[in-house]
């Protein structure tokens, strides 16, 4: 039979995942010759021998190659016959290729058979903390260029010991090629420093060794210390997560009075003692991304365990957890035996502490003891954080995972598009921040950067958004921002635009939410037109005014807003979410002209000041904003009068509903939906009236925030009804933060599903303001630049 030569070209994520030893083993398999490389472009191959093998070595690529690998393309030409035939197989050395790019492997929990080596006091790596194979470790916090080769990476200051150099250069070792591989010999190593919260508690003595490091660190968090430990992608703070005494600490310190704090647990045995786990989130929470993930909590723990501390997650009914997924996390729960508080080492609002010497001066007075280590970390990132919702679709019951922030274990991994982009930069919004870079069918959404309201994380998006550009060499040829003049975000896209003399691109928010959604959902402007419904907090309006209950239809190529909630005054403007007994009282007002009796959990003159703030129309401004209905209803019903975190009431009235769906006759409170030259207004003063009345009737907050969840999906329901009439469009998007909320998803799916409406929801990134830059991009990225 006549040999037959061919190459391949693969493109994804193929490099870090053994795609060249598997590539490797299987030409060997099959007797085939020829070579295999890394480059900037992905992986490529050239294969000899009969044709018929090479079509099956092609099929075993595309169908079976390593579990972490991604195939997003894969191309096969074949070539003249040679006169000098291969004779072998052979990994050839990785080239550079001007131009080229490729997908980026996110970080990957620990695997199995690393975790087995460091349990196993025979094995070498028994407790290393940094034990890495091509199944698992670090990957893009760790690389600083392509192709995803050792000089590349933080490991290149880590020259490998001979053990370890034969493992890296053995293709039939499930270490080969692992850039990060390294050994208690010739690997990083941990350091424990004290800290300066408070030094009577801790005396850190240098231990002998790495294993005595973590041991000591263990008993220090036992004694009821916080410390500082360096992860994947930063710093995180760590407590005994069953000691009052050492949350309410780390509350003081890093100034977060009420918003919950992420736990993590040794086994998901330990997880099921303290909530309840179906077998998806234990799925979940099992996969590589090993995110954080939202699960209801027990009101006791099994087994006479120790309870959580009510201060994790005051008046939550979820607890984040998250699985160890690093080595050192793995000894260090087992060490404690007790779940811990693992928390982002920040102050509130400020980005992830990185490296050690910002580490010293950033946490240093917020922790007892630090635990350092010496790989550097080139681009840091937080966990990941998830929840699966109920959601109803043709009449069944769907289990949907939802993310709520995207970063470790997940980005930079692309949203594949269902259309071709030009190069865009989408900057994002001001809260929850991500930007996006496109080209081809891809968008780069950056991890979680978060709120860009201080100079430490205006410095973090630069610094990652370079990274980005270096690794997908992006070179953008229009910019996308929000409308609201006054965004960091926007500055920055305004004055980059402006510097390179690119297109300008301004996108309103709650038109880049349901274009988002769409893009999330792989749609393309073939698709057609949606009805878009966007509900959550604050976004700027193209009429100068706060709107957050939206109704659009359209899409990529413009949106026209149909339908909204009816505007009221926000008193205080954007300080009124810290406070939304003010949204109560001004509501109310402006509602029904007087707030004598209303009791918001205040002194009655502040009320008085509210109400004549309204009526003065002095800085209360407009909003047509569901999140701020869902402030002002939760704080009529007595859930609280001041915020501290985003959503805190809306969550509290949510947890007051109980874990009971929705059902289709559920009693709503009333609401009034008029039309006004051609746009439908629903208002809402039947609706505080009926709360009002509840309140005063002596209602529990179970009854009233059932009523008000069930009346937000009637009005989605009915104004969807409405706009399919007038278009006859049938598919509704969802997005906004309001869509975060467990009940609401399962109420408006079912309602919508019920009328035969196709249903988008996200998929991989978050109904919150962290999908806003994907929008922003498609929108842009498709030509509408008003």
């Amino acid at each position: 039979m006549p040999l037959r030569r061919a190459h391949i070209h693969v493109n994804g994520v193929v490099q870090g995942v053994g795609f060249r030893p598997f590539v490797f083993n299987l030409a060997e398999r099959l007797n085939l010759a020829g070579w295999v490389l890394n480059d900037s472009g992905g992986v490529e191959i050239e294969v000899e021998g009969a044709e018929e093998t090479i079509r099956a070595f092609a099929n075993e690529i595309q169908e079976h190659h390593p579990p972490l690998a991604r195939v997003e393309q894969f191309e096969l030409a074949w070539l003249k016959p040679d006169s000098d035939p291969y004779r072998e197989f052979e990994i050839r050395h990785s080239l550079a290729k001007a131009g080229a790019y490729q997908l980026v492997s996110p970080d990957v929990a620990t695997c199995a058979d690393c975790l087995a080596e460091v349990l196993d006091p025979t094995d070498r790596r028994y407790r290393y903390p940094f034990t890495n194979c091509t199944n698992c470790g670090p990957r893009f916090t760790i690389i600083s260029d392509l192709p995803y080769d050792r000089p590349n990476t933080t490991m290149r200051d880590f020259p490998m010991c001979p053990d370890c150099q034969d493992e890296y250069t053995d293709p039939h070792n499930r270490r080969f090629h692992a850039q990060p591989n390294a050994c208690p010999v010739c690997g990083p190593h941990l350091e424990l420093v004290q800290g300066r919260a408070n030094p009577a508690l801790v005396d850190v003595l240098p231990p002998e060794d790495m294993g005595d490091v973590i041991a000591r660190t263990a008993a220090l968090l036992l004694e009821g210390a916080v410390v500082a430990i360096k992860g994947l992608g930063g710093y995180q703070l760590a407590c005994d997560a069953t000691s009052e005494r050492a949350v309410a600490a780390l509350r003081q310190r890093k100034q977060r009075p009420d918003k919950p704090f992420a736990l993590m647990m040794t086994t998901l045995s330990q997880v099921r003692s303290y909530c309840r786990l179906a077998d998806d989130e234990a799925e979940l929470m099992s996969s590589p991304g090993a995110p954080i993930v939202l699960l209801e909590r027990l009101e006791q723990p099994l087994d006479d365990l120790l309870p959580i501390a009510p201060s994790v997650a005051p008046d939550n009914a979820y607890l984040g957890v998250m699985l160890p997924y690093t080595p050192l996390h793995h000894i260090l729960l087992r060490d404690v035996g007790r779940p811990l508080v693992m928390t982002s080492g920040n102050l509130t609002e400020e980005p992830i502490a990185a490296e050690n010497d910002e580490a010293l001066a950033r946490l240093g007075p917020l922790c007892d003891a630090l635990l350092m280590h010496n790989r550097g970390i080139y681009a840091r990132y937080d966990d990941s954080v998830w929840f699966v919702a109920d959601t109803v679709q043709q009449g069944r019951v769907v289990r949907l995972s939802q993310v709520t922030r995207r970063a470790r274990g997940y980005a930079p991994f692309p949203v594949q598009l269902g259309f071709e982009t030009r190069p865009v930069l989408a900057c994002g919004p001001e809260l929850k921040n991500t930007f996006c870079l496109t080209r081809d069918r891809y968008a780069f959404v950056s991890q979680h950067i978060g709120d860009m309201e201080n100079l430490e994380t205006i410095e973090h998006y630069e610094r990652t958004l370079a990274i980005y550009q270096h690794l997908f060499d992006s070179q953008p040829e229009v910019v996308a921002v929000d409308l609201h003049p006054g965004y960091a975000a926007t500055r920055f896209g305004k004055n980059l635009a402006q510097d390179k003399g690119l297109p300008l691109v301004e996108v309103q928010h709650h038109q880049a939410h349901i274009a988002s959604c769409m893009a999330d959902n792989g749609y393309g402007p073939q698709d057609g037109p949606v009805i878009g419904v966007a509900l959550d907090g604050t976004g700027y309006g193209s009429d100068g005014r706060i709107w957050g209950g939206e109704w659009f239809v359209g899409g990529y190529d413009g949106f026209e807003r149909v339908a909204h909630l009816e505007y009221l005054p926000l008193p205080g403007g954007d300080a009124a979410t810290q406070a939304p007994w003010r949204i109560a009282a001004g509501y109310v007002q402006a509602l029904f002209g007087e707030v004598r009796g209303l009791t918001l959990g205040v002194e009655p003159d502040k009320i008085t000041f509210v109400a004549q703030q309204v009526q003065q129309e002095i800085n209360a401004p407009l909003t047509s904003s569901m999140g701020r209905l869902f402030d002002a209803v939760a704080a009529l019903a007595g859930l609280g009068s001041v915020a501290t975190y985003e959503a805190q009431l809306a969550i509290a009235l949510e947890t007051a509903a109980g874990r009971a769906p929705l059902v289709m006759n559920e009693p709503a409170y009333p609401y009034i939906l008029e039309n006004a030259s051609g746009v439908s207004i629903i208002r809402v003063k039947p609706l505080l009236q009926a709360v009002l009345d509840d309140v005063r009737a002596g209602r529990g907050t179970r009854i009233i925030s059932r009523r008000f969840h069930a009346a937000v999906v009637a009005m989605t329901r009915d104004v969807c009804a409405s706009i399919r009439q007038q278009t006859g469009l049938n598919t509704v998007a969802l997005s906004g933060g309001c869509f975060q909320n467990r009940l609401l998803i399962q109420g408006v799916t079912a309602a919508l599903d019920a009328q035969g409406f196709e249903v988008l929801l996200h998929r991989v990134l978050p109904a919150n303001d962290g999908c806003i830059s994907l929008g922003q991009a498609a929108i842009a990225a498709l030509g509408m630049e008003h």
